[in-house]
């Protein structure tokens, strides 16, 4: 019960200033999950040296998306911060196993400034990564609406700022959508796990294989947990098929000394 409503004042505190904020409408601003459905790949943006770029020219990797606007006061950092850190802690590589690319959602910001915010993540890093492993990317209005639609990202202009969620979306190395991991904090161990779901088998083959199958995506935690029931499942599969081959070899043997 004290969990029931520590939850709920928490839910009160947190949504208070979406509110008060010109009594925005929860629709407006939030994330529509988009899980098997497609990014256009055919849009254009402007990366960090100030180069037009395909999105299909520059997803080749399971990719980590994230839509921030560089100027902002309040989310957008500590998302970015907890994404390096997954970065420094995680044992898959980036520009090997996977890649970054970080949009903003505001029009007006162009790619001077987006290279300095790659500056100061890059800065962050505890190890050096290729500088096209982690691409920050500017556009237009309507290039960054699609996008964002797309992906079930939902803002909303507040005078000078936005009001938005946070968010890590996982798309495959074709732009479908994987996973979404929710909120500002991230462990690393689900950012692994989530780029396993999006590399198709591509990186990590046999671990990934392991991993997917001993812990799965919980929506209500907004975590992955420990899949006893499928573990014990396979732990049944295999100790009847272990029993079966010995079944089989005892009975060829006997068969064998029958005969001699």
């Amino acid at each position: 019960m004290k969990k029931k409503y520590a939850a709920m004042l928490w839910c009160m505190l947190f949504s208070t200033p979406f509110i008060q904020a010109g009594e925005i409408n929860p629709v407006e601003v939030g994330i529509t999950e988009k899980l098997e459905h497609s990014i256009p790949l055919h849009l254009s943006f402007v990366d960090d040296k100030g180069n037009r770029v395909l999105l299909k020219n520059i997803i080749r990797k399971p990719t980590i998306l994230n839509f921030v606007y560089y100027r902002c006061p309040g989310i957008c950092s500590p998302i970015l911060t907890e994404l390096t850190n997954a970065v420094n802690t995680m044992d898959l590589k980036p520009g090997k196993d996977y890649q970054i690319l970080t949009i903003s959602f505001d029009e007006r910001e162009k790619f001077d400034l987006a290279a300095g915010k790659k500056e100061s993540y890059f800065d962050l890093l505890d190890k050096n990564i290729p500088d096209s492993s982690w691409k920050f990317l500017t556009g237009d209005s309507v290039s960054i609406r699609t996008l964002t639609d797309a992906a079930g990202f939902m803002f909303k202009r507040d005078g000078n700022d936005f009001i938005h969620p946070g968010a890590l979306i996982f798309i495959t190395p074709e732009g479908k959508i994987v996973r979404y991991l929710l909120g500002t904090q991230f462990l690393p161990f689900d950012v692994k796990m989530a780029l396993i779901e999006a590399s198709t088998g591509k990186s990590g083959s046999t671990t990934g294989f392991f991993l997917r199958m001993c812990y799965s995506y919980s929506p209500e935690r907004r975590t992955y947990v420990f899949n006893v029931v499928r573990v014990a499942g396979a732990g049944v599969i295999i100790f009847g098929l272990a029993a079966a081959f010995v079944i089989t070899v005892k009975a060829k043997r006997n068969k064998t000394a029958k005969v001699k």
